[in-house]
């Protein structure tokens, strides 16, 4: 398994592949020759995070006209705020219930490439009602992503990514020299936020953020990679904070590249098992009764041979690498039947020839790397380093070894180190609780990571434990939703250990 294709075109089945624990989705290319995406409303200066309140200039926008988009302009570089500034796009829907609303929450997504405005804007499944009668909902587009300056790159560069999954010394030379053209790239079309695009830069904005919008104290609600924002202004701004939730929560203790991958490929072969033994129990799984492991297998064998059929793109080969990731990204929600309907049907498909592909033209984004390799340092020495990490990785998940966070892994070789906000342990010393809660069989942000860091955090952390499968869990029913809302409305944790039962699939 996993032969090589010398190039991966990334298609519309891995668009969102780089991503470690959430759905982003890039923005489409556009010609070399258009001006930067505007921002949905005009930018108004915000205060240093220790300021008086700057009013913003809030603008109808959104699906249904409901919302409101502003702009803030903030400084590129939180040491030098007289320096260069970009946009921080915005959103918010006012509270249903004014007079019962106690203040603003501030949701901070996941990724890192999610937009919050786009979760704003396009509808509110997100939270309840409950929640949406007593507090104005607010979240952005962090730094470097959506309409807040997004790390713009050349389309044609973008479609070169090597395969993540090295075989051999010169690919993994290979994909140093690549990493090294796309950084150059994407920092000269992007400008200098491209070196400021941390997480500890963005904690500076979601204060900015909180002073703007005139609350003396913080509501957030973090999710996947949004809990590592939020424990870390928490960190930083341990007296801002009234509430703090994290959904699905990183550490951003781990310290080596062989800690990150086998945790993060123990999950996900820990979700796949969980799918095939729900397969193998339910009648109505469209391949129960097979062998779910050995259909994965043989796709996987396709795919390495470049003949399975990419169903979103007639002519066009599905990789074995964007097999891995559209079978993993079912897990999030999870969709088991959705994923067993999809095998089958690409079980069934018909071998495809594939036809040169089409050049990209003008530029595309990155929404990824340069978030995530300036919070992590995992260094792979060399080749020989690369292919023990992943023999490790083929014996704790032989279904699913070689998705996703082998490309978060890859996309950061060669990165200048040392890091702008490197691993390390937190120290969180607010007086408000902090309420935490986690899948046991979550696929991109272990329950193990959960559980460490409730113990960073110490006494104040309460972590609610769902005792079912997938990838952001306040909506896994009545049992995890209402324990949040509740903490939020009245900042009473439930009892420590409550465990939350599984939805059946």
């Amino acid at each position: 398994m996993q032969r090589k294709h010398r190039r991966l075109a990334m298609g519309a089945a891995a668009a969102a592949g780089l991503v470690l624990a959430g759905a982003a989705v890039p923005l489409p290319p556009r010609s070399a020759d258009a001006a930067p995406a505007a921002n949905t409303a005009p930018a108004v200066a915000a205060t240093t995070p220790a300021g008086a309140r700057t009013a913003i200039d809030w603008k109808a926008c959104g699906d249904d006209g409901e919302a409101q988009c502003a702009t803030l302009r903030l400084p590129v570089d939180w040491a030098h705020p007289g320096g260069p500034t970009f946009g921080l796009a915005i959103a918010r829907r006012k509270a249903l219930d004014p007079s019962a609303r106690i203040g603003t929450l501030v949701f901070g997504p996941g990724g890192p490439g999610d937009s919050g405005v786009q979760r704003i804007t396009t509808g509110m499944s997100r939270f309840s009602e409950r929640l949406r009668q007593r507090f104005d909902i607010v979240s952005f587009d962090p730094r470097g992503i959506g309409a807040s300056n997004p790390v713009t790159c050349s389309a044609a560069l973008l479609a070169e990514r090597p395969d993540p999954n090295i075989t051999s010394s010169k690919e993994f030379d290979a994909t140093l020299a690549y990493n090294k053209r796309l950084r150059d790239d994407c920092r000269e079309r992007t400008g200098p936020l491209y070196d400021h695009a941390d997480t500890m830069s963005t904690v500076r904005d979601v204060d900015a953020i909180r002073a703007a919008l005139g609350e003396s104290k913080l509501s957030f609600h973090g999710s996947s990679y949004g809990t590592l924002l939020g424990a870390e202004y928490a960190e930083t701004y341990p007296g801002r904070v009234r509430a703090l939730v994290l959904e699905s929560v990183i550490d951003h203790d781990v310290r080596s590249a062989q800690s990150f991958l086998g945790a993060e490929m123990g999950a996900a072969q820990d979700s796949f098992d969980q799918f095939a033994a729900w397969c193998d129990r339910t009648a109505s799984c469209a391949l129960h009764g097979r062998d779910v492991r050995a259909v994965l297998r043989d796709l996987r064998d396709r795919a390495a041979r470049g003949v399975l059929a990419d169903p979103q793109t007639p002519g066009r080969a599905l990789t074995e690498f964007e097999l891995l990731v559209v079978t993993y990204k079912q897990f999030y929600g999870p969709d088991w039947a959705k994923l067993a309907s999809l095998l089958s049907a690409l079980e069934a498909s018909k071998p495809v020839q594939p036809a040169p592909a089409k050049a990209a033209e003008g530029t595309g984004t990155d929404n990824f790397t340069a978030q995530f390799c300036s919070d992590w340092n995992l260094p792979v020495r060399d080749y020989r380093e690369f292919a023990r990490l992943s023999r490790r990785s083929q014996r704790i998940a032989p279904d699913m070894h070689g998705t996703r966070p082998v490309m978060a892994l890859t996309a950061c070789l060669g990165w200048p180190k040392p890091v702008a906000n490197p691993q390390h342990r937190l120290t969180v010393r607010t007086a408000a609780p902090i309420m935490m809660l986690n899948a046991v069989h979550d696929p991109a942000t272990p329950y193990t990571w959960a559980r460490s860091v409730a113990r960073q955090i110490g006494p104040k952390a309460t972590l609610l434990t769902y005792a079912g499968s997938g990838h952001g869990v306040y909506n896994s029913g009545p049992c995890t939703r209402d324990a949040i809302d509740g903490y939020l409305i009245s900042l009473k944790a439930p009892a420590r250990g409550t465990v939350c039962p599984a939805v059946p699939q």
